[in-house]
């Protein structure tokens, strides 16, 4: 008889999550992992298979949670300027306990060029990011917060390039003060 789960797994897929976010997928050991969950070897295995399906699981996870949260933002009743503007400083700032960068940037530069599966993964996260936010900016755009001679599908995704550049420098030792010099300047050209 199969012994009962004695885990919670969201905390498990959580410790999972940060320790690929922090080094990566190739850089985090099963090692690694076992410290970051305090699990065994065996069941990590057990549960989850395999490194690759407790990746795809944190980075859906991490993909779930983060694009929820943009959503949310993207269809508040705030001004779409203000609504840009938030995105673009979150991207400034680390969450206290995140590692810095973005699980999707990284994912998406380490990932995505060999691992079919991951980059289809990706690319939906993507386009639901960006209909949302270019429903944003068409509201924008209606309401004339936004230049309407401005293409809202390009604007969409320079703000998601921006979000993503600043994801990549931040990793990279940017401060915080650069990064939202980044953010104001990228709001101005929208």
């Amino acid at each position: 008889m199969a012994r009962p789960k004695a885990f919670d797994e969201d905390r498990v897929l959580d410790a999972a999550m940060r320790a690929f976010w922090a080094a990566g997928y190739e850089s985090t050991s099963t090692d690694d992992l076992c410290e970051a969950t305090g699990l065994g070897r065996s069941s990590i295995y057990n549960t989850f298979k395999s490194k690759h399906e407790l990746f795809e699981k944190t980075l859906l996870r991490y993909m779930t949670s983060r694009t929820a949260s943009i959503v949310e933002l993207l269809e508040s009743d705030l001004p779409a300027r203000e609504k840009i503007r938030t995105l673009l400083w979150r991207a400034a700032e680390t969450e206290p306990g995140d590692p810095v960068g973005c699980l999707v940037v990284n994912s998406t530069i380490e990932l995505a060029p060999h691992d079919a599966g991951i980059a289809t993964r990706l690319e939906r996260d993507q386009d639901r990011r960006l209909t949302a936010l270019r429903q944003a900016i068409e509201a924008g755009q209606r309401r004339r917060e936004i230049d309407a001679d401005k293409d809202a599908a390009t604007l969409a995704r320079f703000v998601v390039a921006t979000i993503s550049g600043m994801r990549v420098l931040a990793r990279g030792g940017a401060d915080p003060a650069s990064l939202r010099a980044i953010a104001d300047t990228a709001l101005d050209a929208i």
